[in-house]
């Protein structure tokens, strides 16, 4: 994560079902649903002002260290959130092995 955007927090958006971060006055979010008490990312948005600084890696990772501190296994099905956890294999263990893509990991 880039270190502008360390100290940017996250907030759980329960009524939306969304992490989010709030940079520059506009909104990044990562969707998400419950199933069987695992968490689906299911979409990541970026505002186009806000694209290709580094925003949508800063949400994911923040999210998931989230998730991690609340011992949530994840259902990745967000491509962003994916790609992400590809590149950064650290994140595997919090994945749920009945995930359909977790040998693609």
């Amino acid at each position: 994560m880039k270190e502008i955007y360390i100290n940017i927090p996250l907030f759980k958006n329960e009524t939306k079902n969304s992490f989010e971060i709030e940079v520059e006055g506009s909104l990044a979010f990562i969707d998400y649903k419950i199933l069987n008490n695992q968490v689906a990312l299911v979409h990541t948005e970026v505002s186009k002002a806000l694209e290709g600084r580094g925003i949508a890696a800063a949400l994911v990772e923040k999210t998931l260290n989230y998730l991690k501190e609340k011992n949530k296994s994840i259902l990745p099905f967000c491509p962003y959130v994916f790609s992400y956890i590809k590149k950064h294999p650290e994140w595997k263990p919090i994945v749920s092995k009945q995930f359909n893509g977790y040998n693609k990991l």
